[in-house]
């Protein structure tokens, strides 16, 4: 490797493109809707483990009971389960369609479609019901990622994408922060029914300002060569030939292992907040926020975190490496969660973790353009959704029967405390370092 593909700082850089920091606000924002959309039955699963639920109507003649479901802890990881299933079938076919109709037209059908099934948990009866809406829903919001990154890389050079890929991703906190402002209060006073309904006004909103705003650049900027080219016409790869290189594989391998932790995040934290510290819906929005908010520094701030390594002297690519080592140590301390006997500790504890997670994930996501080229960017990020996802799957069903037969977090932190050195691990072996598959174009 020469000094210019080590030290893209000595690169000539290609005029900054107008209008990304406004494209990445919308990714932004999709990336807080779709986060709202998949936590909501989460901050429900204490209600829907009830048999009937006793609200406080603010309206005349609004009821004051509800029906539920009865749901138990392997029935909710069996649920979780199939979501990530269907999330993982989706997102090869997603990443690809972004790749082939671009992100313009695809991600407003793909929003479109995600939410109709997030609104369509309300009309279901049944621990089934749930878990074919989970399925719908699962196969929806697989594109979000492999668009997103896909915009990022036609928008923004390489010493800019982790900041922003981090401010996006980010989205994933604002999400799960709004939720737990919304969904308790919604649940308590209109029923669990309602509080699937009240994301979808969001999604329509976005999908209209999208597709009237965002438009694809004329041009693909080829930031590996400090050049802008037209985009290239040679026909693409299949997408399965992308599992010949060992760079595709050390990032599947990397959301293996990791993506479950964030998962667990989301679904399983209202769980031990309500079980660990006898926490009921209208006390457990504020931890959750705490956890949430504390973690979007954690998104921007790992973003940015190459950048102060680049100024150390690193590569890019050393400098990418560094942050996630940063980052993966950062987690560590996660195993002492399960014997925390206090609240506001397992709040601090965890919202470094959570941090943690989405700094590293902001990194992750960014080693696809530094060693794919641009039209390859949305497959190489959909299959790494899969083995997200296929960890994910895994990690739910492990988890629900853990909770159901031990009633301990313990076996579930200790796993998420070393996940991420050993993604970092296999992730730098297999890729040799960030090595690029392919050259540009």
């Amino acid at each position: 490797m020469n000094a210019t593909e080590e030290k893209p700082e000595l690169l000539a850089e290609p005029p900054a493109l107008p209008g990304r920091w406004t494209v990445c606000a919308m990714l932004f924002v999709a990336t807080s809707i779709n986060y709202m959309d998949r936590q909501v039955i989460a901050l429900l699963k204490p209600v829907l483990a009830q048999s009937v639920v006793h609200l406080e109507p603010l309206l005349p003649g609004w009821p004051t009971v509800e029906t539920s479901i009865h749901m138990s802890e392997a029935q909710f990881g069996y649920i979780v389960s199939a979501f990530q299933i269907a999330y993982a079938l989706g997102v090869v076919f997603a990443g690809r369609l972004v790749d082939r109709i671009g992100c313009r037209k695809g991600y407003p059908i793909i929003t479109g479609l995600w939410s109709l099934a997030a609104m369509g948990h309300a009309l279901v009866n049944s621990v089934m019901g749930f878990g074919i809406a989970r399925v719908l829903l699962g196969l929806g919001e697989s594109g979000n990622f492999p668009a997103a990154i896909k915009a990022t890389a036609e928008w923004f050079p390489p010493k800019e994408r982790s900041l922003a890929t981090g401010i996006f991703n980010s989205g994933a906190n604002m999400g799960a922060i709004l939720a737990p402002a919304i969904v308790p209060w919604v649940a308590l006073h209109f029923g669990w029914r309602a509080a699937f309904l009240t994301t979808g006004v969001f999604s329509a909103a976005w999908i209209v300002w999208w597709s009237v705003k965002y438009r694809t650049p004329q041009v693909v900027t080829a930031w590996s060569q400090g050049m802008v080219e037209a985009p290239p016409q040679k026909p693409r790869m299949p997408w399965w030939a992308l599992l010949g290189y060992r760079q595709t594989w050390g990032f599947m391998m990397g959301k293996f292992f990791t993506d479950p932790v964030w998962w667990f995040f989301l679904f399983w934290l209202p769980g031990y907040f309500s079980s660990r510290f006898n926490l009921n819906l209208s006390h457990l929005g504020l931890p959750l926020i705490v956890v949430y908010n504390v973690s979007v520094i954690g998104s921007v701030g790992g973003g940015w975190l190459p950048r102060g390594f680049l100024r150390l002297g690193l590569g890019l690519k050393g400098a990418r490496l560094a942050a996630m080592l940063t980052c993966a140590s950062l987690v560590v301390p996660m195993v002492f969660a399960s014997g925390l006997q206090t609240e506001w500790g397992a709040v601090a504890l965890l919202s470094l973790a959570a941090s943690a997670h989405q700094g590293w994930s902001a990194n992750l996501f960014t080693t696809v353009p530094d060693m794919f080229p641009h039209e390859y960017v949305g497959t190489v990020v959909s299959l790494g959704q899969v083995a997200g996802a296929a960890g994910g799957a895994i990690f739910a069903v492990v988890t629900g029967n853990i909770l159901q037969i031990t009633h301990s977090y313990a076996p579930l932190f200790f796993y998420a405390a070393g996940a991420y050195l050993l993604a970092l691990l296999l992730l730098r072996t297999l890729s040799g370092g960030l090595k690029r598959a392919l050259p540009e174009g």
